[in-house]
């Protein structure tokens, strides 16, 4: 029997501690959260002073039995999960689930956390263990139970009240906000016209001075100066008009520092920055280094605790990567004292080291050989930024000249800068999140002196518009949630995850878009639950979570504190009416789903005066007309752009009655596309349907063109050579012509409801000859016709459903019929029935569905 137990999160991880601790010590893994709240009804109960009911997972049950086992007859029980609130929270649930078992009589529990899974790091830290920390655990206790009663007590709310929605979260909900209300900057965002100048000045030795206009009529220029092509012009005209000399040239040096090394945050952002990762992928690679990979035997932890919002370093790790510095950079890259930072995110806790190299000795160009791609670019990235981080700073030298006319009236600037000293950026530069974020350019100007004219060689004018602010991609929107203190290191990742997984927001090209379902979900939380989206309320109780993590407040004074107006929030919705809803729906959304044209551009396309707006069903929200039931125009959800048909006729559209049934004809989309629809059939009975070309617009179609459709195929005429009819029809790949058993598919400006005789006969023709098979004659059995055909896999012949391949050797050129049954005959004893898709007994489907 061991004499100690030591429970962590991971296998991994245990396997790399027990070969620290040696004998006496059996190390096991909880496999993370051994228990949770069930997700039902009840499980925080608010009236009996938020009482929580925990239930074991399944599948942790097998765990937890081999951690009691173990345990028992033990000395010490060490809990050595992560050194964060949730590490606290796993060991917390471990120790009160072996209690209940009856385990731990006799058992001394320990609590011990290490920044680092090193050899010394984690022999010192079981050299000093301590209690479980009760003030981080009602910390992690409180945000479990408000995650839990926002979710379960709003989420029903949202199902009854917005059909169709998933569930609502604390954070992510405001996050969803930040989202959708970015993208509401965009859509509104109206581009405005402005230009620039720039001259191109030569020195007298001839060498070049690239400028900017800064002033015209003796007035400064600012962004939006120059407003259009006139003004832009006139100032052209005023540069060309005058000469120029250097009026004033000012120097200086300017100093880059480097920036500190990785919390949570700064490292999801620069990976997907620079190794596009997104926020899961970073932290799961984070984990793998963290918790150590096989090198030469013997598992390292190569970076410490990845979950992290301190910047602070310890003084041993400084002074390893000063020394590194020193010998592998010399000593002018080596500031005279060691760098402090202080996070600036607020409400940082601080209580961790940043993210650093455990061992200075294994460089990234080392470690290649025992790391996966990923995670060698990604201790590479932290690796740089750490030792960049003591680095000295970059040191520019730039220069600024102020070049006028001779009368004061018109100015230009010109600038440059040269890397006088590169410092840190040597080894690294921070990336940045927009376009705009430009880096340190060498532009190098002439030695110029003030007083010295210059020749003027060109003067030209370019264009600009200003633009929308930029979505969020998963770089800046981490950037942005720690701006705002909502959330923290370790949920950033998750939450963006959940958006994703609920449909309410997609990437695209790397930036958020939110979906129309999440669109309507802040809408809906923004007029009902406005307090509890709000950026300052959230970020708040991430202050108040931090101070019961700090003893400076009882947790269940803040579950109290922000449960009654919640509840009272929500009760105020039961009486909601849905006519309420929508209103404050299409107050909100309407610009997004209609445009900015007010009753135009919200008309309905299918009755004379009916007004479009967002209407709730069964199964969720969609756009429908306000004459209902006496129009029943709908379609989902969506924008309709500018000319777009899926806008328009998205919903049933009526066309008028078939004058020979009387039966109402309808324009409709299905999952493929857009078809037409004679009446609605009876019974078991399917009505009839005929789909639109790729090149028929859905708004066009009428009733004369939607009845040509329902009649395909259609007689085309005769051909002139074998007096068979030629039939247009449109199949499963799109319209064709007919003849016999040769198809040829329409393409271009060949309309299958108008290509008349003369071109049939001509794509016929031309058509290759595959397509046409020769006909042997008729089967002596039952005469249906037996045809020589080319295939995918060569020549093959074929009769009614059965189909043969010619022999290895025989030539399809003067195949006889007697040799095609006589290949027939053998593919049929074989059991052979070839494709379902053809033979005579499917001519009638072929005809309405199989294109060429």
């Amino acid at each position: 029997m061991a004499a100690s137990v030591v429970i962590v999160e991971s296998p991994a991880k245990a396997k790399t501690i027990e070969k620290y601790l040696g004998a006496g010590f059996t190390v096991l893994a909880s496999y993370g959260h051994v228990r949770d709240l069930p997700a039902k009804d009840g499980s925080v109960l608010p009236d009996s002073d938020f009482a929580m009911e925990w239930e074991i997972d399944p599948k942790s049950l097998k765990h937890v039995k081999r951690m009691a086992d173990a345990v028992k007859g033990a000395e010490y029980l060490y809990l050595a999960t992560d050194p964060d609130r949730e590490g606290e929270a796993i060991s917390w649930h471990v120790r009160e689930v072996l209690e209940q078992r009856r385990v731990l009589d006799g058992v001394k529990v320990k609590r011990v956390v290490f920044n680092e899974i090193t050899k010394k790091a984690v022999r010192e830290a079981f050299a000093n263990p301590r209690d479980l920390d009760f003030e981080l655990i009602e910390a992690y206790l409180a945000r479990r139970a408000l995650d839990y009663l926002f979710g379960f007590t709003l989420s029903p709310v949202l199902w009854r009240k917005l059909p169709g929605s998933r569930s609502a979260g604390r954070v992510q909900s405001v996050a969803l906000r930040l989202i959708c209300e970015r993208e509401m900057e965009v859509e509104s965002f109206k581009p405005r016209e402005y230009w620039t100048v720039r001259a191109l000045f030569r020195t007298g030795s001839g060498e070049k001075v690239p400028a900017q206009l800064t002033h015209v009529a003796g007035n400064k220029l600012d962004k939006m100066g120059l407003a259009d092509e006139a003004a832009a012009s006139a100032a052209i005209e005023a540069a060309r008009e005058r000469d120029f000399a250097v009026a004033q040239v000012e120097r200086k040096k300017v100093r880059r520092h480097p920036a500190p090394p990785f919390t949570t945050s700064t490292l999801q952002q620069e990976a997907a920055r620079k190794l596009h990762f997104s926020t899961k992928r970073t932290m799961q690679v984070a984990q793998k280094l963290y918790e150590g990979v096989n090198i030469g035997g013997d598992t390292v932890g190569l970076i410490t605790y990845m979950r992290t919002d301190g910047v602070q370093i310890a003084g041993e790790a400084i002074a390893a990567c000063r020394s590194l510095i020193a010998g592998s950079h010399g000593a002018d890259y080596l500031p005279p004292s060691p760098r402090a930072y202080k996070t600036k995110a607020k409400n940082a806790q601080e209580a961790h080291e940043a993210i650093r190299p455990t061992d200075f000795n294994h460089p990234p160009e080392d470690m290649a050989a025992y790391l996966d791609r990923d995670q060698q670019r990604l201790y590479e990235l932290i690796w740089k930024r750490m030792v960049a981080s003591q680095m000295e700073s970059a040191v520019l030298d730039q220069v600024a000249v102020r070049i006028t006319s001779d009368d004061g009236a018109v100015a230009f600037r010109a600038t440059g800068s040269v890397v006088a000293f590169d410092g840190f950026q040597k080894l690294y530069r921070e990336g940045r999140d927009e376009a705009n974020g430009k880096g340190e350019e060498e532009r190098i100007l002439p030695d110029i002196k003030e007083g010295e004219a210059l020749h003027r060689e060109k003067v030209d004018g370019e264009q600009h518009f200003t633009q929308p602010p930029p979505r969020f991609s998963e770089a800046s929107l981490v950037k942005r949630l720690e701006e705002l203190g909502i959330g923290r290191p370790s949920t950033y990742a998750s939450i963006i995850e959940v958006l994703q997984d609920r449909d309410y927001v997609r990437l695209e090209k790397r930036r958020f878009m939110p979906e129309d379902r999440g669109r309507l979900v802040t809408a809906f939380l923004t007029s009902f639950f406005h307090r509890y989206v709000e950026y300052t309320f959230t970020a708040d109780l991430e202050d108040k979570l931090d101070d019961i993590s700090g003893g400076r407040i009882d947790w269940k004074s803040v579950l109290r504190e922000f449960w009654s107006p919640f509840i009272g929030a929500v009760d105020e919705t039961k009486d909601l009416r849905g006519r309420e809803v929508l209103d404050a729906l299409n107050d909100l959304l309407g610009s997004h789903f209609f445009g900015e044209g007010g009753t135009e551009s919200r008309a309905c396309v299918q009755c004379d005066d009916g007004q479009l707006s967002l209407k709730l069903g069964k199964f969720g929200a969609f756009i429908g007309c306000s004459n209902y039931p006496d129009c029943r125009y709908t379609r989902p959800l969506e924008v309709a752009a500018e000319g777009d048909a899926a806008g328009a006729v998205n919903g049933p559209r009526v066309l008028g009655a078939d004058p020979e049934s009387g039966l109402e004809v309808t324009l409709r989309k299905g999952p493929y596309g857009f078809y037409v629809q004679l009446g609605e059939g009876e019974g078991k009975t399917k009505p009839k349907r005929a789909s639109l070309t790729k090149s028929m617009a859905p708004e066009s179609v009428d009733l004369q063109m939607a009845l040509a459709l329902l009649a395909l195929p259609r007689d085309v005429g005769p051909h002139p050579e074998t007096g068979d009819m030629i039939t247009a029809g449109i199949g499963r790949y799109g319209p064709y012509i007919r003849h016999g058993d040769a198809y040829v598919s329409l393409k271009g400006e060949d309309d299958v409801l108008e290509i008349g005789l003369n071109r049939a006969v001509v794509l016929l023709a031309e058509a290759p000859k595959k397509s046409q098979p020769k006909k042997l004659g008729g089967h002596p059995d039952d005469g249906k016709p037996v045809t020589l055909r080319g295939g995918r896999y060569g020549p093959y012949v074929q009769h009614g459903s059965l189909r043969a391949n010619l022999p290895k050797g025989a030539s399809a050129d003067g195949l006889t019929m007697e040799a095609a049954i006589e290949i027939l005959a053998a593919k049929a004893a074989k059991g052979g029935k070839g494709s379902k898709k053809s033979g005579a007994g499917k001519t009638k489907r072929r005809r309405q569905t199989t294109p060429p």
